[in-house]
Formats: C-alpha cells, structure tokens, sequence
C-alpha cells in the first residue's frame, strides 16, 4: 500500500509529536523526563516487535524500563497518530 502524501504516517513529525504533548516530556536528541526519541530508537532497534510494544506503551503507559519516573497512559491520542509517531520514533538515527 502506498502512503498518500496526506497519510498520519506520511506527517509523523515534530508537529504532530507537539499535538499531541509528547515533547513535554520528550526531545529528539536528550533526555528532558522521558528517554530521547532516538534513544527509544536506538534501544528498540533489533526489536521485531517494537512498533507493537510501543504503540501499547504510549497507549497505556508504563515504567520501568527508562527508571522510575513512570510514563502516564495516553489513551487520549489517536491510533493513527500514535502509530505514526512511534514509526517516525523507531526511524530516527
């Protein structure tokens, strides 16, 4: 299937990472609360599943995988959009 130009995935960006307050707690390149985005990139990189394993943590929230401050749940981000930004996450260097 090809993306549209206009697809949730196609426009996986800062933007939308900023809509949907994940920057209040993540950056691209350091660690503001949570892990930077390429540090969660970097640590899931070998990880088949990752883009299922992250898609739920967002979704539910979690902790003890980056320390003990723990990731609240955000059920309130849509399906496409957390999708497209945990691939956008996943493609970062």
């Amino acid at each position: 299937m090809a993306l549209s130009l206009f697809s949730p995935l196609a426009q996986a960006s800062d933007a939308l990472a900023a809509k949907n307050s994940c920057t209040a707690c993540h950056a691209k390149d350091h660690k503001v609360v949570g892990p930077a985005f390429k540090d969660i990139a970097a640590k899931y990189a070998a990880d088949k599943d990752a883009t299922d394993k992250l898609i739920a943590k967002v979704k539910k929230g979690g902790s003890g995988v980056w320390g003990t401050v723990p990731m609240p749940p955000n059920a309130q981000v849509s399906d496409a959009d957390v999708k497209a930004l945990v691939t956008w996450i996943l493609k970062m260097k």
